[in-house]
């Protein structure tokens, strides 16, 4: 029987409201933004889902919603056995437990707070550890992210983006989490510097036990680093299943596209996209009528402009939303 995940959503929606272009005299409706709309995924305890997409598909909407950063507009939320959406739920008790770490280093860290300040805040804020606990713990997941305890009287501006990311992971790490959320966390650094953080994340993995959901455009960094994924396209989630399973044998057209659009490091041959996916990214206000990904869909016919396609079983622990599933088999 298997495990219970760690952190799940059921049919989790962000709605945000637009009034750009709207006459404030006029009876004219509100323009409703549906960033998330329906997405129900899993986060299996110590392992790591990777959540992919164009940009703008809503994968950071979703994790700031999962990290109760945003309220959400419908569905449900369950962390660690328990309902977290709602009321009568400890913010610091969540947040001890399930820590961030955003794309932008230079953003995500105060300009003004030395290094060791950083990393104690959490322990401050959220446990009950006293200043000399704090001042060990900071120090201990200084060096567990591979920094010397000379960084730790350091500003950010004396800092190379791979140590200020290095620092912001120290601070997720800092309060010994179950879960961090990982939006983006290489695709601010230079190559050399990416694969450095990638191998410390996946040793943090392993040393203690940390369950990771990683947002990423990035299909190398997913294949790398996570078990499970979930490929997103305007809000909802249309494939989602093992890793190795989606990649061996995407389902959902806009999954093959996907993978097949990224460029070959192939020097005899320069040819840098085998399939680039045509028409642009719907409109978030006003999508298109039933499959989302129909007017950039070389299958679709009809029934796609009609009917939404449900998520259906294609293998074990793998399934796609088409219509059309046996022309991609």
């Amino acid at each position: 029987m298997a495990s219970e995940p760690l952190m799940r959503t059921v049919e989790l929606r962000k709605y945000y409201t637009s009034t750009r272009g709207v006459n404030p005299l006029s009876r004219a409706k509100e323009k409703v933004v549906k960033a998330v709309d329906g997405v129900s995924i899993n986060i299996p305890e110590g392992r790591t889902l990777a959540v992919v997409g164009e940009s703008g598909c809503g994968k950071t909407t979703l994790a700031r919603t999962m990290a109760l950063l945003i309220p959400p507009t419908g569905g449900e939320i369950y962390f660690d056995g328990r309902r977290v959406d709602g009321r009568g739920v400890s913010d610091r008790e969540v947040y001890r437990k399930l820590q961030m770490v955003f794309q932008d280093p230079d953003s995500s860290l105060d300009p003004r707070m030395r290094v060791k300040e950083t990393i104690a805040e959490p322990l401050r804020g959220l446990t009950g550890m006293n200043g000399s606990e704090v001042k060990a713990a900071a120090m201990e997941s200084l060096q567990a992210v591979g920094l010397s305890a000379d960084f730790a009287d350091r500003y950010p501006k004396q800092l190379s983006g791979g140590q200020k990311q290095r620092v912001a992971i120290a601070r997720a790490i800092s309060t010994k989490p179950k879960l961090l959320i990982l939006d983006e966390p290489t695709s601010a650094l230079d190559a050399s510097v990416q694969a450095q953080i990638l191998n410390l994340l996946v040793d943090l993995q392993r040393r203690y036990s940390l369950s990771y959901m990683l947002i990423t455009h990035n299909i190398a960094v997913a294949a790398y680093l996570s078990d499970v994924m979930a490929v997103m396209y305007a809000g909802t989630v249309v494939e989602r299943g093992p890793t190795s399973e989606i990649l061996r044998k995407p389902r959902h057209p806009y999954t093959l596209a996907l993978l097949e659009s990224a460029p070959k490091p192939d020097p005899l041959n320069r040819t840098l996209l085998e399939t680039e996916i045509s028409g642009e990214v719907p409109s978030a206000i006003n999508p298109p009528p039933g499959c989302k990904f129909n007017p950039r869909c070389p299958f679709a016919e009809s029934i796609c402009t009609e009917q939404v396609p449900p998520l259906t079983l294609v293998a074990e622990g793998h399934d796609a939303a088409c219509h059309f599933l046996g022309k991609t088999a």
